[in-house]
């Protein structure tokens, strides 16, 4: 049972933010009052359905002394009974710490891991899974540095994923990635494990990232062509290290200026992940960690193509859909994981 006061401070705060919108004040930013009301606005909506089921049923019990009233009320009575446990539920959940990130536009960078030339195929085969899933809900999709492999793989790529809620479906595919299958180049049908890694990171906003110009180190390169006539001869390809944690990026596109902003925007994202990753850690140092908030390093999905099979480690959830899955169906094991983190929200919440 949720403390009847929590929700009255719920509504009462709501109907400030509401007053203030309206009247054009409330002694702030408006863009911050603003961006709280809509947060707010579903709890609110969540408590106000709530209280309207307690309220309904305190009336039907009190009607079942009315002789006249006795069989109404004992005819809504099971059913309001039955809809409260379903509706407070919902206000737990509306209730859960929200990720600042989730609504984010988020960088995807896929690299092959253990497995050669396979791994690299793989690679690929994941690149094209997420953009038929980003297709399927509407997302803007764009691969903004690729390196690929003479055999078609990918050796490297980062591209920008922007939509309604990119991150907060995306945030649980960060890690090691394996599949098991027989590759096209192998002659004798023996089945290879090989690995790609994923990480998802949010899109770093100015406000979030300060950068100070002194902390980088930015290199001009040639860029690597596709051989023969196709080679570019252009110093086009920047290389930009951030020299107090040592990440370095680079990208490879056509124009020196195109480059120096696709880096950057890529810096700034793995900066601001880093921070992120420094605040969870500490926040949750003393207990389990939440899906999606661990080491990059960790398997966390196996895909089995003779078995038709992918399992995700975490959850333990296995689908004999492969191929659904490989062709952008994601939804499934994404709501699985949703649904697991906020069992384990709600768990922390209860105790």
């Amino acid at each position: 049972m949720i403390p009847e006061e929590r929700l009255e401070q719920i509504l009462q705060r709501f109907q400030y933010l509401e007053a203030a919108m309206a009247d054009g004040a409330g002694g702030g930013d408006i863009a911050a009052l603003a961006k709280e009301y809509s947060d707010l606005r579903l709890v609110a909506e969540q408590v106000s359905a709530y209280r309207k089921l307690l309220s309904d049923l305190a009336e039907a019990e009190a009607m079942l002394g009315d002789p006249d009233m006795k069989d109404l009320a004992e005819e809504e009575i099971p059913a309001l009974k039955a809809a409260i446990p379903e509706a407070e539920r919902a206000l737990q959940l509306a209730l859960l710490p929200k990720d600042a990130a989730d609504a984010r536009p988020a960088m995807l960078e896929i690299r092959p891991g253990t497995g050669g030339d396979e791994a690299a195929l793989f690679a690929g085969d994941l690149l094209r899974m997420y953009q038929r899933y980003a297709e399927a809900r509407g997302w803007k999709f764009d691969v903004i540095e690729e390196q690929a492999t003479e055999l078609g793989g990918i050796k490297e790529v980062v591209a920008h994923i922007k939509g309604e809620n990119v991150f907060a479906r995306l945030k649980y595919e960060s890690g090691v990635h394996r599949v098991q299958r027989v590759p096209a180049t192998e002659s004798g049908g023996r089945i290879h494990t090989s690995a790609a890694t994923v990480a998802v990171l949010p899109e770093a906003e100015d406000v979030d990232i300060q950068i100070d110009p002194n902390d980088l180190r930015i290199d001009t390169m040639r860029s690597s062509g596709a051989g023969g006539q196709h080679v570019n001869t252009t110093d086009s390809a920047v290389r930009i290290t951030h020299l107090p944690t040592g990440i370095v990026v680079t990208s490879s596109e056509k124009s020196q200026h195109r480059n120096r902003e696709i880096a950057m925007q890529v810096l700034k994202a793995r900066l601001y992940d880093a921070e992120r990753q420094r605040i969870d850690s500490e926040r949750s140092a003393d207990r389990a960690s939440q899906v999606g908030s661990g080491d990059r390093s960790e398997r966390i999905r196996t895909y089995n193509f003779p078995q038709g099979r992918m399992t995700d480690h975490r959850i333990n959830l296995t689908l004999y859909k492969l191929e659904q899955v490989m062709g952008g169906d994601l939804d499934e094991v994404i709501d699985a994981l949703t649904a697991d983190n906020q069992a384990r929200l709600l768990a922390e919440m209860g105790q």
